[in-house]
């Protein structure tokens, strides 16, 4: 059985290689290594790069050991509603609804490699089409706002499993003990558990974030976000994403966090709310009708070109 492996150039002088998904085929694919916030992913241009397997790549590029490494992998495609679609993919395969720091990324790309040149883009995603409007430096875009649409807080639409018209301030028992959520989609389901104590890290956020993640209230599954106020408009997070784990920022749960905080009387509506994550802070609104703005950095790290073959396995392997 032949194997597949890659290589990456990345401008280090250094040639790595690792198995990738049987496509049959050498192929040779482009790609730019962003982050919003340091929650990195590689991002393919589909506007120049034929890709078919898109959950099977973002597994093996995304591997931080024998891949590219990130936290994931984001297509930006061609669109027949809006300036390009995103579609993004996580560490798992999974392929996510949206992404608040993504999407910056995408945005900034439409706009450096010349997609679209306008202030204001439309980005299709898996929950609709986001506007982003990018502030540009010297030529370049620095940082994105992007209108992510209103905060859904209504169970059956999150989804989440609770009664009532809204999922605020409810009970849930986990590693038997009883704490409050307030759950919230944002294009994708949030989980959010304010704290008096710095929110948890490594090992106890890890044991947390999968206890919470697969609780039978969530059937789908949900991404959590540990939260502890220190400012009137001030929230320190950290972040356990479905289908990824811990990353240092998530920007649709910034826009959760910020929600709940606002819906629970922790911070005031329509001020800009910062949300210190460990990759660094986002700004965000929480408008009168619910609507969220998020504001934050992207940033470009390098490019290069993976080069997909098919290789004759070692003799002796299979």
């Amino acid at each position: 059985m032949n194997k597949y492996l890659k290589k990456a150039e990345n401008g280090s002088g250094i040639d790595h290689y690792t198995r990738v998904p049987n496509t049959g085929a050498k192929q040779k694919i482009t790609f730019t290594k962003m982050h919003g916030c340091a929650n990195d992913y590689v991002y393919i241009d589909c506007f120049q790069n034929d890709i078919q397997n898109y959950a099977e790549l973002a597994i093996y590029l995304s591997d931080r050991h024998t891949g590219i490494g990130g936290d994931g992998v984001i297509y930006i495609c061609p669109s027949d509603v809006a300036d390009a679609r995103m579609r993004m993919y996580n560490l798992d395969g999974s392929e996510g609804m949206m992404c608040g720091n993504g999407i910056r990324c995408v945005a900034k790309y439409v706009y450096d490699s010349g997609i679209a040149k306008k202030d204001v883009l439309h980005i299709e995603t898996k929950s609709g089409i986001k506007i982003c409007r990018v502030h540009v430096e010297n030529g370049e875009v620095t940082t994105v706002t992007v209108d992510m649409g209103k905060a859904e807080l209504v169970p059956a639409k999150i989804p989440v499993d609770f009664p009532g018209d809204t999922a605020v301030k409810e009970k849930i028992t986990v590693l038997e003990k009883e704490y409050e959520v307030t759950c919230v989609s944002m294009g994708n389901p949030h989980c959010v558990l304010f704290t008096h104590e710095p929110p948890p890290t490594g090992a106890e956020l890890a044991a947390w974030g999968r206890a919470l993640g697969h609780h039978p209230a969530f059937p789908g599954g949900i991404n959590v976000e540990f939260a502890q106020p220190i400012s009137p408009t001030g929230l320190a997070v950290t972040v356990w994403e479905r289908g990824s784990g811990a990353t240092l920022a998530c920007g649709t749960g910034a826009c959760a966090v910020a929600a709940a905080a606002v819906l629970t009387g922790r911070c005031p509506r329509g001020a800009p709310i910062l949300v210190q994550l460990p990759g660094g802070t986002l700004e965000v609104c929480v408008q009168r009708d619910n609507t969220v703005l998020l504001t934050g950095d992207a940033a470009a790290t390098f490019s290069g070109t993976v080069l997909i073959q098919p290789c004759k396995a070692p003799r002796g392997v299979v």
